[in-house]
C-alpha cells in the first residue's frame, strides 16, 4: 500500500524529499571528514543526490537540477575509482548541499531571474574544480570493488543514468579509516556498515493525520482506559460477595453438624426452612462464582485491551531523538572549526521515542547547550594538551527511558564551570549580598545560570555572552513540566540533564492524600520523598525545616499551602515531599503517600483562568478526581506566604494534646429514646456524642465529621443498620472506624448478619442495664481521653 500524501502538493513533496536526502548527504561527508566511511557511504549519497535531481526536474527548479547532477557525476566517478573524495572536500560539497535544502524552501526558488542560477553555476564550477584535483592520483587508485545492484530506477528527461547503471561501481577510490590514501587495496574490503542508506531504504509508509485528532484520540483511548479500569472495583465487590456467600453456606453447614453432633434435631417447621436455605445458599454459591469468574476475565481482558490500545496510540504521537537532532553533526563541526577547535560528537539512544510536541520544543534548547559546550566547555588543543588531555574534545549526548520520564543528558569533558566566578558574578549584579553568596552550596550557585541575562563572559561574541541560552532551556523544561539540572567536576566535565516526560498526554506522577483528598505530583518535579519524625525538626525565625545531607529545608503543611481548610495532625514520622524552583527548596507535609501512578493530563476548562498551584486534572481507576499541583507555582505559594507571614508553623505540642483529645462517637437510631439514652450514657462516661436520626443522616454525618466510633440500630427508614455498616466498611478513608451494632432483635441469624456486614461489636439493647455497652465502647476505642 503507497504512502498516503495526497494533501501534499509538488513543491511540498520536493521539499519533503530534500529535508530526507540532504541529511543523508549532510551524513556522508561529514563521515568522510572524519574518515570514518565505508563502501555504502558513497553509493548511498550518489543514491540521494540522483534522487534530488529527478524531484527537482519534477518541479522545474533548474539551478537544483544542476546542482545535484554536478554532485551525482562527483559521487559516480568516485565510485569508479576515477577520483579520491576526502577530508579536504567537505567545505564543496556542504556547500552543495545547503544550496539544495534551501533553494526549495525559498520563496523565489522557482524564479529564473533571482540568485540562484547564478549561485548554482558558481558551485558546479567548484565541484569541476574538485574533481579534477581529485582524479590526479587516481591512477595509482586500487580496483573498484563490484557491489550487487540496487532497484533500478527510471531514467530523466535527459537520458541520465538510471540508478542501477550510476552504481556499477562502490567507492572504492575513498580513502581508508586512518588518513592513508596509500592503503593497500584490502584494506578497503570491510564488511558494509549500515550508514544514512538505512534510513532512505526504511523509509515508512505515512498517513496524513492532524495534530488536533491525534491530540483527541489520544484523549479518547485515555478515557477509555480509565472507565475500564473502572471494573475492578466491582470485581473486588463480586469476591467480596463471593466470599460472604462461602460463609454463608459454612454457617448453615456447622449449624447442621452441630445439631447432629448434639444428638439433637431441629424442630420440624424449623428443619425444612433451614434444607431449604442451605439448598438455595448453595445454588447461588455456584451461580455467583461463575459470574464472578466470567466477569474478572472479562475484566482483565478489556484493562488489556484498553491498555494496549492506550499505549499504541501514546507510541503513535512518538518520533525518535534522531528525528529532532538532524543537524546537530553539522553545528557541532562548524562550530569547532570556526573556534579552531577538534570536537568528537556522539549519539547514545537516538532511537529513544519523544513525544511529538516536546521533540519539537528540544531542538532549540539543545542547540544551545551544544554550542555552549563547544564554546564556553572545551578548551582549546594546545590548553588541552597541556593539561594532559587529548587534542580531541568529546560531547555526548544521551537519550533514554528511565523510572517513566525522558532523560536527556549532553555531557563534555571540558575545563567544567567555575562556581567562584558565577559567585562573584552574582555579586557583581546585585542578585545576592555577597555574605549570603559565600554561604550558597554549588548546587545553589548554579542555578544563577538559568536567570535570563546570566553570563559570566565579559565579551558578546555571535556564538554565546548574551546569557540567553540556559534560560530558554529551562523554561523549555518547564513548559512541558520537567526540569533541567547540571553538574560540574573542575577541570572535567559539565553535564546537564534534562528530565522531561515521555509524553505530555500521560504524566508519571506521585499520588499524596492532603486532608482526605488525593493529590498528584509530578514525578519529574519531585527531587525525593522521606518521612521526618517530630524530632528531626528545628525552628529559627519563626520557620520551621529539618535537615538532610547538610542542608536546611523548609517544612510546611501541604493542607494549608493547597487551602483545603482541614490541617490534619500529620504522623509521626511524617511523610514528606520535598520540591524546588530557581533554588528554591521545601518539605510539604502530606498525610500519606498513596504510590505512583499513569495519570492522562486533562487541561482544566479555560473558563475557570489560571487556578493557583494546579496545572491540570486527571481521573483514578475508581473515577475519582485527582487535581496535578503545578510544582513551580506552589514553590512561587510557599515563599509568598512565608514573606507575608500568612504560613503558621506546625505546632508539635498542639498535636500532641490534639492526639489525646476526647474521643468522638456517633450514635445513630430512629428512636428518639434510644439516642437519648445512649447519649446520655457515652457523654457520663466522657465521651464526646453526636446524634443521627436513621442510616443516611448517619452516612452524611462520616463522610463530613471525625468520629472515632459509630452505634448505629439496625431497622430504620431510607438506609438501615446493616447498609450503613457496608458502607463505612467499604469506604478505604473510613474502613477502620469501629461499628457496633445495637439492636433489639437478639436472634442468632440477625447477630450473623450484622457481624458479616462488618461490625466490630454486635449487642442487644438489654445491655444498656448490664454496663456491657460501655465496656464494648471502651475496649474498642480505649477511655474517654486516653
Amino acid at each position: 500500500m503507497a504512502e498516503d500524501l495526497s494533501g501534499f502538493s509538488m513543491l511540498d513533496l520536493f521539499r519533503l524529499e530534500a529535508e530526507t536526502q540532504t541529511a543523508i548527504l549532510s551524513a556522508g561527508v561529514l563521515a568522510i571528514e572524519r574518515r570514518e566511511q565505508d563502501r555504502g557511504t558513497i553509493e548511498a549519497m550518489m543514491r540521494a543526490a540522483h534522487s534530488l535531481k529527478g524531484a527537482a526536474r519534477i518541479v522545474g527548479i533548474e539551478p537544483a537540477v544542476d546542482v545535484s547532477h554536478a554532485l551525482e557525476d562527483c559521487f559516480v566517478a568516485a565510485g569508479r575509482g576515477e577520483i579520491r573524495v576526502g577530508a579536504g572536500h567537505a567545505d564543496v560539497l556542504l556547500a552543495c548541499i545547503d544550496f539544495l535544502g534551501t533553494i526549495g524552501k525559498a520563496e523565489d526558488g522557482l524564479s529564473a531571474d533571482g540568485p540562484w542560477p547564478a549561485r548554482a553555476a558558481d558551485l558546479v564550477a567548484a565541484l569541476d574544480r574538485m574533481r579534477a584535483t581529485a582524479g590526479e592520483g587516481a591512477e595509482s587508485a586500487p580496483a573498484p570493488v563490484p557491489a550487487p545492484p540496487p532497484a533500478p530506477v527510471a531514467v530523466d528527461a535527459e537520458g541520465a543514468r538510471s540508478r542501477a547503471s550510476a552504481t556499477e561501481a562502490l567507492p572504492s577510490a575513498l580513502p581508508p579509516p586512518g588518513g592513508d590514501e596509500d592503503a593497500p587495496p584490502g584494506d578497503d574490503e570491510r564488511p558494509a556498515r549500515a550508514g544514512p542508506e538505512r534510513t532512505f531504504d526504511t523509509f515508512e509508509r505515512v498517513v496524513r493525520v492532524s495534530a488536533d485528532s491525534l491530540t483527541r484520540l489520544v484523549g479518547l483511548a485515555g478515557e477509555a482506559l480509565v472507565e475500564t479500569r473502572q471494573l475492578r472495583p466491582f470485581v473486588d465487590g463480586l469476591v467480596a460477595l463471593r466470599a460472604a456467600q462461602f460463609d454463608l453456606c459454612d454457617s448453615l453447614a456447622a449449624l447442621e453438624d452441630h445439631v447432629a453432633a448434639e444428638g439433637e434435631s431441629l424442630p420440624p417447621m424449623v428443619a425444612p426452612i433451614v434444607e431449604r436455605a442451605r439448598a438455595r445458599a448453595d445454588k447461588s454459591l455456584a451461580v455467583l462464582v461463575k459470574h464472578v469468574d466470567d466477569f474478572e476475565s472479562f475484566a482483565r481482558r478489556n484493562e488489556d485491551l484498553s491498555g494496549r490500545l492506550h499505549h499504541e496510540v501514546i507510541v503513535s504521537r512518538m518520533r525518535p531523538l534522531a528525528d529532532g537532532i538532524r543537524g546537530f553533526p553539522r553545528l557541532v563541526r562548524d562550530l569547532a572549526r570556526t573556534l579552531g577547535k577538534q570536537v568528537r560528537y556522539e549519539v547514545r539512544g537516538e532511537t529513544t521515542g519523544v513525544d511529538r510536541d516536546i521533540l519539537d520544543k528540544l531542538e532549540a534548547p539543545l542547540s544551545h547547550l551544544l554550542r555552549n559546550a563547544i564554546d564556553h566547555g572545551l578548551e582549546s588543543p594546545p590548553e588541552r594538551e597541556a593539561a594532559g588531555k587529548p587534542v580531541i574534545g568529546s560531547i555526548v549526548l544521551e537519550a533514554r527511558h528511565r523510572a517513566g520520564m525522558l532523560q536527556v543528558i549532553l555531557a563534555d569533558d571540558g575545563r567544567g564551570i567555575d562556581i567562584e566566578r558565577i559567585r562573584d558574578r552574582a555579586v557583581e549584579r546585585d542578585l545576592v549580598p555577597r555574605h549570603v553568596a559565600e554561604r550558597l552550596t554549588e548546587a545553589e550557585v548554579l542555578e544563577f545560570l538559568f536567570l535570563p541575562g546570566f553570563s559570566t563572559r565579559e565579551r558578546v561574541t555571535e556564538i554565546s555572552g548574551r546569557g540567553v541560552g540556559l534560560d530558554v532551556v529551562q523554561s523549555m523544561a518547564k513548559a512541558v513540566g520537567g526540569v533541567v539540572r547540571v553538574a560540574s567536576v573542575a577541570g572535567r566535565q559539565t553535564t546537564f540533564t534534562l528530565q522531561l516526560p515521555i509524553t505530555m498526554s500521560v504524566v508519571r506522577a506521585l499520588l499524596v492524600e492532603v486532608a482526605g483528598e488525593p493529590y498528584a505530583f509530578p514525578l519529574t518535579r519531585i527531587d525525593h520523598i522521606q518521612f521526618v519524625s517530630h524530632s528531626e525538626v528545628r525552628s529559627m525565625e519563626g520557620r520551621q525545616f529539618f535537615q538532610r545531607d547538610g542542608e536546611s529545608i523548609g517544612l510546611v503543611a501541604a493542607a494549608q499551602v493547597l487551602g483545603t481548610g482541614t490541617v490534619l495532625a500529620p504522623p509521626d514520622p511524617m511523610p514528606v515531599v520535598v520540591v524546588s524552583d530557581r533554588g528554591q527548596r521545601f518539605g510539604m507535609i502530606v498525610e500519606a503517600f498513596l504510590g505512583e501512578r499513569d495519570l492522562e493530563v486533562r487541561p482544566l476548562d479555560p473558563r475557570l483562568g489560571k487556578v493557583a498551584d494546579v496545572n491540570s486534572v486527571s481521573l483514578l481507576e475508581n473515577g475519582d478526581p485527582v487535581l496535578i499541583v503545578d510544582v513551580e507555582d506552589l514553590v512561587l505559594s510557599i515563599d509568598n506566604m512565608l514573606m507575608g507571614r500568612r504560613l503558621h508553623r506546625v505546632d508539635f505540642e498542639q498535636i500532641s494534646r490534639r492526639i489525646r483529645r476526647t474521643k468522638r462517637v456517633l450514635v445513630v437510631d430512629d428512636s428518639v429514646t434510644v439516642r437519648e439514652l445512649e447519649r446520655q450514657l457515652l457523654q457520663t462516661r466522657g465521651f464526646e456524642v453526636d446524634v443521627a436520626v436513621d442510616g443516611m443522616d448517619g452516612w452524611n454525618a462520616i463522610r463530613g465529621g471525625d468520629y472515632d466510633l459509630v452505634v448505629s440500630d439496625v431497622d430504620m427508614p431510607r438506609l438501615d443498620g446493616i447498609g450503613l455498616v457496608s458502607l463505612v466498611k467499604g469506604d478505604p478513608l473510613r474502613k477502620n472506624i469501629p461499628v457496633v451494632i445495637v439492636s433489639y432483635k437478639d436472634r442468632d441469624e440477625d447477630r450473623l448478619r450484622g457481624l458479616e456486614a462488618g461490625a466490630n461489636r454486635y449487642l442487644t439493647k438489654t445491655s444498656f442495664h448490664d454496663q456491657s455497652f460501655i465496656a464494648t465502647i471502651i475496649d474498642l476505642i480505649g477511655d474517654p481521653k486516653a
